[in-house]
């Protein structure tokens, strides 16, 4: 995407100084880098520097730029959410109607229970499957639901055994475990690891740049969390979405609002979703993906805070005290 002022993009000409006032002023926690883009050009690019992880391994401090890579974490699950959307349009995957079971004749025993039988790709994508799980617990602890599926020998089938805890498509429960299911739907029908789907699909063909993806122990691509690109990477791939560039017959589909998540916030198909047609991507630390198709705009956020009770601080402010009142 190329850069232009923010004058010629709608916005008033101080807007970087708005954002550097905010950060001085700690209004913006461990923010770590901004990418603003509206109608496809790049308004606003900053970085700053602090403590950064892969996941739980320290990486010390970092001075980011527009090449360095930072953990999306639970972006990634909206990503993945994308990359399902690809394959369905290319026919290689069973549409969200189908039985997740279908995907995995290996747990046929599993369909002995009706309501697992009757579990669709659908209620994975929405995180209604009603199954038991539980991710209050650190990220480091196996009473986290996410790191005792990683833990576990089969994660798939680990979570598809979760015992039910409400019927399906009862209620929003957050689940990294779907993710995990849906990613490795993809997989299976593209005939590709997650990392090599994605970087064929979606990062080369829009020069999204360089991406990393952490795997588990047995190689495969965290579908809920493992994902790093540049901020930059990131605003772009939200741009090719706003701009139906990749699987445009999914992508209404995906941040329609399916099931209330939270107060005045909808769930789509791995997307937060709100009112105009506006979606969010999500994830530990404070990543945020900010689409608002209603101004053109695309906001994409990292930043440090991981596991912190205000990680939300940065990104909302950024978005909400900074972008949107300096647009004219």
């Amino acid at each position: 995407m190329q850069s232009i002022s923010p004058e010629k993009a709608g916005f008033a000409p101080d807007l970087p100084l708005r954002l550097d006032a905010l950060v001085r002023r700690g209004g913006a926690p461990a923010l770590h880098g901004v990418v603003v883009a509206r109608h496809g050009h790049v308004v606003l690019e900053w970085y700053g520097g602090g403590e950064d992880y892969v996941l739980n391994t320290p990486l010390g401090h970092v001075d980011f730029g527009p090449d360095t890579l930072h953990d999306l974490r639970s972006v990634t699950k909206s990503l993945v959410a994308l990359l399902y959307g690809m394959a369905l349009e290319s026919g290689v995957v069973p549409d969200p109607g189908a039985p997740i079971l279908s995907v995995f004749p290996e747990y046929a025993g599993l369909a002995a229970d009706p309501r697992r039988a009757g579990l669709t790709i659908a209620h994975a994508l929405t995180m209604t499957m009603g199954l038991e799980w539980d991710e209050s617990a650190p990220y480091t602890s196996p009473a986290n639901s996410e790191i005792a599926m990683e833990l576990a020998p089969d994660r798939c089938r680990w979570v598809l055994e979760r015992p039910f805890v409400e019927e399906p498509g009862e209620r929003w429960r957050y689940s990294g475990g779907a993710a995990a299911l849906v990613g490795a739907i993809v997989e299976r029908g593209t005939g590709l690891r997650l990392q090599e789907f994605a970087r064929r699909a979606l990062f080369e063909p829009l020069g999204a740049g360089a991406f990393e993806w952490s795997a588990g122990a047995d190689g495969t691509a965290l579908a809920a969390s493992g994902l790093r690109l540049t901020p930059r990477g990131l605003a772009r791939i939200g741009q090719a979405v706003l701009d139906g560039e990749v699987a445009p017959g999914w992508t209404g589909e995906m941040l329609r609002p399916r099931v209330p998540a939270w107060e005045d916030v909808s769930y789509g198909y791995m997307w937060y979703a709100g009112r105009d047609g506006r979606a969010a991507a999500m994830g530990n630390g404070g990543q945020r993906l900010f689409l608002l198709p209603d101004l053109g705009l695309v906001v994409a956020v990292t930043g440090g805070d991981y596991n912190g009770p205000d990680q939300d601080t940065a990104p909302r402010a950024v978005l909400e005290d900074v972008v949107l009142p300096t647009m004219t």
